[in-house]
C-alpha cells in the first residue's frame, strides 16, 4: 500500500512540477502553463492508449521457464528513452516520462522479471548514487549560519513531517486501518527520494532555490529518510498476533478424527526431497481424517528490485500467499503438487519472502492461522558429499530459535543426511526404519507421538528404545533442573508408555525396549549400537539427570543434548535426525536461557 500510494504521490508531484517549471520561466506567457499541462495530460492518454497494449502483448509472447526475447528488452527501453526525450520536450523533467511507461509495464511473469533483472544492477549500483552524489556536492551546509537559519530548519522538518504524517494517519483512520498501521504508514510515506531530489535539483538550476534554502531542503530529505526505518521498526509489530484458540497444537493431542495439520519449511530445493519423504511418513492410515500440509518456501527479503518485485507477486495484505494456480517457483511447486497428486495429502505451497530478522515471525503466524499441530524447519546444516554436515548460513540457526522460542504449536528440526535419497519415494516403494530414543518429559513424548503416527505407513517399522537410569545411578545424580515436578513428569511418563505398550501387541511394525544405564556414556554406548536407521526421533529437552553434563556441552542448545550428540563429527552415523519441541503456553525459563544466551550475542 505505501508503495502505490508514493506512486500516485510521485505522479502528482510531477505534474505540480511541470507548472512549477513553466511558471518559473521568465519572460513566458500565462499560456504556456496551460500548454504544458495539456500536452502532458495527451502524453499520458496515449502512452495508455497506445503503449500500454503494446507491452500487455510482449508479455504474453513470454512464457514461463522460455529466456525472454533480447528484442522485447530492447524495444522497451527504447520506448523509455523516447518517452523521457517527449516530456523533456514539452517541458516536464525527462524522468516523468519514464515513470510513465514504469507504471504501464505488466508487474507480473518472466517478462517484468528478466527486465528487473537486467536493469536493476546498472541503475542502483551505478547511476542512482552518482545522482544522489551530485545533489549532495550542490548542497553547502556552510550556508546554514545564525539562530534564524537553524530555526527554519527546524521548521520546515516540523512542517514536512506534521503534514504528511498527519494527513496519512487521518485518511487511514477514516477507512477503519489499525493505528499502528497507519502510523506505520505515515512515516513510510514521510520519506524523501529521488523525486523529492529531482525537484530540489530544479528549483536551484533555475534559481528559484538559493543555496541556503536549497541545502535547508536536502537536510530535511536525509532527516526524514534516515528516521523512517528505526520509527518503522519501533511502531509496526507484525508478530503481535491475537491469539487463535484451537485444541490441537500438538502431535500427541491428534484423534484419528482430526486433520492433521503441517507447516513444512524449506529454503532451497536440496532439503524438498527429504521434507516429502518424511510428509510421506507421517501420512498414517486411512482411519484418519488426514493430513493437510502447508509447504512454505522460505526466501529472504534483500533490498534489490527483484525481491521486492517478488513480494509483490507474492503477497497479498501483507501476508505469505499461497494457491495451487501460481507458482512463483515452478520447480519447488512441482515437487509438491505430485506428492499431492500421489497421495491423498492435501498440499498446499505458500512463499515467504522477508528479512532473516522477521522471517520467523512469517513461520509462526501463518502456524497460528493455519492451525498447524507442528511446523518442521530444516537444520541450518547441509550434508556435504562426505556426510559430514555444514553450516551454510548461521541465519538460519538464529531463524530456528526464534520459532522454538515463539512457535504456537509443536516444533520439528530436521538434521537431513539424505531420508530416502534425492527424490520422493513412492508409497509402495517406502522402506524405513525409525528409531525413538525416549528418556522423558514433554519433549520425548511429543516425539514418541510422531513416532507413532510414523508406524501407521506401512513401509516404516519403529523401534523405541526407552532409557531407565538406575537407581543407583539416581541417587549419585545431580537434582535435575530441567522440570520444576520431577515426580509429576515420571509418573505422566510411566502413563504415556503404558498406554502405548497396550497398542502394540498385534502390531509387528513396532519393537519396543527398555535398557537401563547409569551414566551418560552408557546412553552414548547404547545409541551407537542403534545407528543402522533411517531416522532418529529425538526430544529437544529429555528429562533426565544424567544428561545435564550432555547439555552443557551442547554446541546447538536447539537441538538438545541428544540432537547434538546425533549431529557432531564425532558421532558418525548415516540417519537424519528429527528433534521435536512440545508445545507450552510458556516455554519454562531454563528451557529458555540458551536461547537468549545466543540472541543477545548477535
Amino acid at each position: 500500500m505505501a508503495m502505490s500510494a508514493a506512486v500516485v504521490n510521485d505522479v502528482v508531484a510531477w505534474i505540480l512540477l511541470a507548472l512549477a517549471i513553466a511558471l518559473s520561466g521568465s519572460g513566458h506567457s500565462p499560456l504556456v502553463t496551460l500548454w504544458v499541462l495539456m500536452c502532458g495530460c495527451c502524453f499520458v492518454i496515449c502512452a495508455i492508449v497506445i503503449v500500454g497494449p503494446v507491452f500487455k502483448w510482449m508479455t504474453q509472447r513470454c512464457h514461463e521457464g522460455a529466456p525472454v526475447d533480447e528484442t522485447c528488452i530492447c524495444a522497451t527501453l527504447a520506448v523509455v528513452l523516447a518517452a523521457g526525450f517527449i516530456t523533456d520536450s514539452i517541458g516536464i523533467h525527462a524522468m516523468f516520462g519514464a515513470l510513465v511507461v514504469g507504471v504501464l509495464l505488466p508487474k507480473e511473469g518472466p517478462f517484468a522479471s528478466a527486465l528487473v533483472e537486467k536493469l536493476e544492477d546498472l541503475v542502483s549500483s551505478l547511476f542512482l548514487p552518482l545522482y544522489f552524489v551530485s545533489s549532495g556536492l550542490k548542497a553547502n551546509v556552510a550556508t546554514i549560519q545564525g539562530p534564524q537559519s537553524w530555526g527554519l530548519l527546524v521548521l520546515v522538518i516540523f512542517t514536512a513531517c506534521f503534514g504528511k504524517i498527519v494527513g496519512t494517519v487521518l485518511i487511514c483512520c477514516l477507512f477503519k486501518f489499525q493505528f499502528r498501521e497507519s502510523i506505520a504508514l505515515g512515516f513510510l510515506m514521510n520519506t524523501k527520494g529521488l523525486v523529492e531530489l529531482i525537484v530540489l535539483n530544479i528549483g536551484k538550476d533555475r534559481k528559484v532555490l538559493n543555496d541556503q534554502t536549497f541545502a535547508i531542503m536536502i537536510l530535511m530529505a536525509i532527516f526524514t529518510t534516515f528516521t523512517a526505518t528505526p520509527l518503522v521498526v519501533a511502531v509496526y509489530k507484525p508478530a503481535r498476533r491475537t491469539e487463535t484458540d484451537y485444541k490441537h497444537r500438538t502431535i500427541k493431542s491428534q484423534t484419528s478424527s482430526t486433520k492433521l495439520r503441517i507447516l513444512a519449511c524449506f529454503h532451497s530445493s536440496r532439503s524438498t526431497p527429504s521434507i516429502i519423504n518424511l510428509l510421506e511418513a507421517s501420512r498414517g492410515t486411512g482411519k484418519r481424517q488426514g493430513m493437510c500440509v502447508y509447504a512454505m518456501h522460505l526466501m529472504e527479503l534483500s533490498e534489490r528490485s527483484s525481491a521486492i518485485l517478488m513480494v509483490h507477486k507474492a503477497r497479498r495484505n501483507g501476508l505469505p500467499f499461497w494457491s495451487k494456480g501460481y507458482r512463483l517457483d515452478s520447480h519447488y511447486a512441482a515437487a509438491f503438487e505430485a506428492f499431492d497428486q500421489l497421495t491423498q495429502v492435501s498440499v498446499r505451497p505458500m512463499t515467504a519472502i522477508s528479512s532473516m530478522m522477521s522471517m520467523h515471525e512469517d513461520i509462526c503466524s501463518t502456524a497460528e492461522r493455519k492451525r498447524a499441530a507442528i511446523i518442521i524447519i530444516p537444520f541450518h546444516n547441509q550434508q556435504r558429499l562426505d556426510g559430514s554436515l555444514a553450516t551454510t548460513r548461521t541465519d538460519y540457526r538464529w531463524v530456528n530459535r526464534k520459532v522454538l522460542e515463539h512457535a504456537p504449536c509443536s516444533v520439528g528440526i530436521l538434521a537431513d543426511r539424505g531420508l530416502g535419497g534425492a527424490t520422493h519415494i513412492s508409497t509402495r516403494n517406502v522402506s524405513h526404519s525409525m528409531t525413538v530414543l525416549f528418556f522423558g518429559g514433554h519433549d520425548d513424548r511429543e516425539a514418541l507421538a510422531c513416532g507413532i503416527r510414523m508406524a501407521e505407513h506401512p513401509g516404516i517399522s519403529l523401534t523405541v528404545v526407552r532409557f531407565l537410569l538406575e537407581p543407583e545411578a539416581a541417587g549419585e545424580a545431580p537434582h535435575a533442573t530441567l522440570s520444576g515436578n520431577l515426580n509429576t513428569e515420571r509418573s505422566v511418563d510411566e502413563e504415556y508408555i503404558n498406554e502405548f505398550k497396550e497398542n502394540i501387541p498385534g502390531n509387528d511394525s513396532i519393537k519396543y525396549e527398555e535398557r537401563g544405564i547409569y551414566t551418560s556414556e552408557d546412553a552414548v554406548s547404547i545409541i551407537h549400537e542403534l545407528q543402522n536407521c533411517s531416522l532418529f526421533l529425538v526430544g529437544r529437552m529429555p528429562v533426565c539427570d544424567i544428561l545435564l553434563e550432555l547439555n552443557r556441552s551442547s554446541d546447538c542448545p536447539e537441538l538438545g543434548p541428544i540432537g547434538s550428540l546425533l549431529i557432531s563429527p564425532q558421532f558418525s552415523i548415516a540417519a537424519s535426525v528429527l528433534v521435536v519441541q512440545q508445545y507450552r503456553s510458556h516455554l519454562p525459563p531454563d528451557l529458555a536461557f540458551p536461547l537468549e544466551e545466543d540472541l543477545e550475542s548477535r
